[in-house]
């Protein structure tokens, strides 16, 4: 039987800049005119989101923030080392990057012979934007996965090469969150696309929302797969993959709620209370759980992007893991969204 390593980390964009920037979204959803007066000021929030916010925008809790996130990446990147995997497989969100108009499948598996990418500019490593990462794919991997999800009854899109973009930054950001220290990443591999904005993937281009137009519901897409179907898809994926010949790094690469996408709360903080509804039973090996989480409780808590953490998450039941070796749970109020990050070796 093949040996499979699950981890869990974020990807958030800020993450890629100095801590100054980090509040960027924060004040960007601060320009909405319809906020409601109390809300207009640091004043008006609640007392721990002033907390954090401080004196300073938010910047010194922004380099703890960052603390934070990184030493989990870290002891990431630690397990995957000592690990050395065949391949990874990371399981993370298009938001209208590669697929958009012509096409949005629920899920696909990217079968790429290799995958080719630039950093974002003014990051936080100084590297130009011109610099190119090039990283192997697993196209033999990729189409054995996807007949045997087709054979288990998931009708799995695939792909060989990229439609609109190289690579989404789901999947770019956790390879260089994984090589913050830059000290080189060479393993192949297996990303596979979720369809995790469902109904803004399109309108809304998968991103913040419009303060001039109020969407209505002939606006939006159809939804995204449920939570029961991508953890069982995670469950297949692992079945398949534990009785293979390779040796595979599973990766759930999302942050958890995000505030621009939680209208209840007015855009400005994550559900924090609704992450750690989902945490609490993850973390101790309650994974069985997860399947009956409301698919109307996701876009709710603005938590789209857990869908990832929804595949890994049946993985680890259907590979009959107990608790984690190493999990942490990151809240914040005022950047964006709540942080998870897992490990748990076979």
């Amino acid at each position: 039987m093949a040996e499979i390593l699950a981890l869990g980390i974020s990807h958030y964009p800020m993450l890629l800049w100095p801590d100054k920037n980090m509040s960027g979204l924060l004040k960007q959803m601060m320009t909405n005119p319809k906020l409601p007066e109390p809300l207009k000021s640091a004043a008006g929030w609640p007392a721990a989101m002033q907390e954090e916010w401080g004196n300073d925008d938010g910047e010194a809790a922004a380099a703890l923030h960052r603390e934070k996130m990184v030493d989990w990446t870290r002891k990431a990147r630690q397990a995957l080392d000592d690990f050395n995997p065949d391949f990874v497989l990371l399981w993370g969100d298009d938001q209208y990057e590669n697929f958009r108009e012509d096409v949005v499948p629920p899920y696909c598996v990217n079968a790429h012979p290799e995958f080719r990418f630039h950093n974002f500019p003014n990051n936080i490593w100084g590297e130009p934007v011109d610099k190119e990462f090039v990283l192997p794919g697993v196209t033999e991997a990729g189409k054995h996965l996807v007949s045997e999800l087709i054979s288990a009854g998931f009708d799995s899109a695939y792909s060989y090469k990229p439609l609109h973009h190289p690579l989404g930054h789901a999947f770019t950001n956790a390879i260089f969150y994984l090589d913050y220290d830059r000290k080189g990443f060479n393993y192949p591999i297996l990303p596979v696309s979720i369809n995790c904005y469902g109904r803004h993937v399109i309108c809304q281009k998968g991103g913040l929302p419009s303060f001039t137009k109020e969407l209505t519901e002939a606006d939006l897409d159809p939804p995204a797969p449920t939570p029961a179907r991508l953890f069982d898809l995670g469950a297949a994926t692992a079945r398949i993959l534990s009785q293979s010949k390779y040796r595979v790094a599973i990766i759930a690469s999302s942050s958890w709620s995000h505030a621009f996408l939680t209208k209840k709360n007015h855009y400005l903080w994550p559900d924090i209370e609704a992450d750690r509804s989902l945490f609490e039973p993850m973390a101790s090996g309650d994974y069985a759980s997860w399947r009956d989480y409301p698919a109307s409780a996701i876009e709710d808590s603005g938590q789209q992007e857990v869908l990832n953490w929804f595949c890994l998450v049946g993985a680890l039941n259907e590979l009959g893991r107990g608790q984690p070796d190493e999990i942490g749970f990151v809240e914040t109020w005022i950047f964006n969204s709540t942080k998870a990050f897992l490990v748990s070796r076979p």
